[in-house]
């Protein structure tokens, strides 16, 4: 999972980012919209949502706008018909790309998805030639200093966890979807603080990056379809060295 793992710290730096721009707030709010649409507006027994919310006040979201966004999905207020769509693709390298967008325009998405792929030297692919090479999982994170790596190894594992790595500075615990639920909430009937969870699709095997050259492509592309204002989510399946990581945040600051 050390894929993985570097590539969500990515995505939280990234996050802080977008949060400043208030770019952050419009793609949790879609989400927000979409699960109360098709669960409920009450996060008591809609996970999603419930997982949602404190992401949304994490990022320092108003209250108005988490409110709004669910009042959208369950009819309370007007909004827009969202549709979701995952787009697949390839990157230089042979790295999978999957793309997942919440869109009120099919046609726009596909077109700005289509330009930023193309820019990049890299192609669309078709439904589910990537996508089988991943799988839908739970990921749920708890800073180190906020639980003992044993207590809370056996408390996931006793809940249907499939497994949970030490990061260093947090504990990432891995669920299959259907154990997510049960799983976080017994992390919350504990009292443990969750820092980060989320549903996601994390790759089967991953394809190591050694050249930095390759590296700062990948995430640029990465970043140009993120950009995109109907892109949710970014899955891929390559795994950046621990030097190239910190050479590229070198160049960053």
């Amino acid at each position: 999972m050390s894929g993985h793992s570097k590539w969500s710290t990515i995505k939280h730096k990234k996050a802080a980012a977008d949060a400043k721009r208030g770019k952050a707030f419009s793609k949790i709010a879609k989400e927000m919209t979409v699960a109360a649409r098709q669960s409920g507006g009450d996060p008591a027994v809609n996970i999603t949502l419930r997982t949602l919310i404190q992401k949304a006040r994490s990022a320092n979201m108003p209250a108005d706008n988490i409110e709004r966004a669910i009042k959208k999905g369950t009819g309370e207020l007007e909004g827009e018909q969202m549709d979701e769509i995952m787009y697949e693709g390839y990157a230089p390298g042979g790295i999978a790309i999957i793309v997942q967008v919440l869109t009120d325009n099919k046609n726009r998405s596909a077109a700005e998805v289509r330009h930023v792929f193309t820019k990049n030297n890299s192609t669309l692919a078709g439904q589910g030639s990537v996508s089988r090479s991943f799988n839908r999982k739970g990921v749920i994170e708890v800073a180190s200093s906020d639980a003992d790596e044993d207590e809370l190894l056996e408390l996931a594992l006793e809940c249907g966890a499939e497994d949970m790595t030490n990061e260093g500075e947090y504990f990432e615990i891995i669920t299959e979807p259907t154990a997510y639920p049960d799983v976080l909430g017994k992390l919350e009937e504990k009292d443990v603080p969750v820092k980060n969870s989320e549903l996601t699709l994390l790759p089967e095997t991953y394809m190591p990056v050694t050249d930095a050259s390759q590296a700062k492509s990948l995430m640029n592309f990465v970043e140009a379809l993120e950009d995109l204002d109907d892109v949710q989510n970014v899955y891929a399946n390559f795994d950046i060295s621990d030097e190239i990581m910190e050479q590229l945040e070198g160049e960053a600051t």
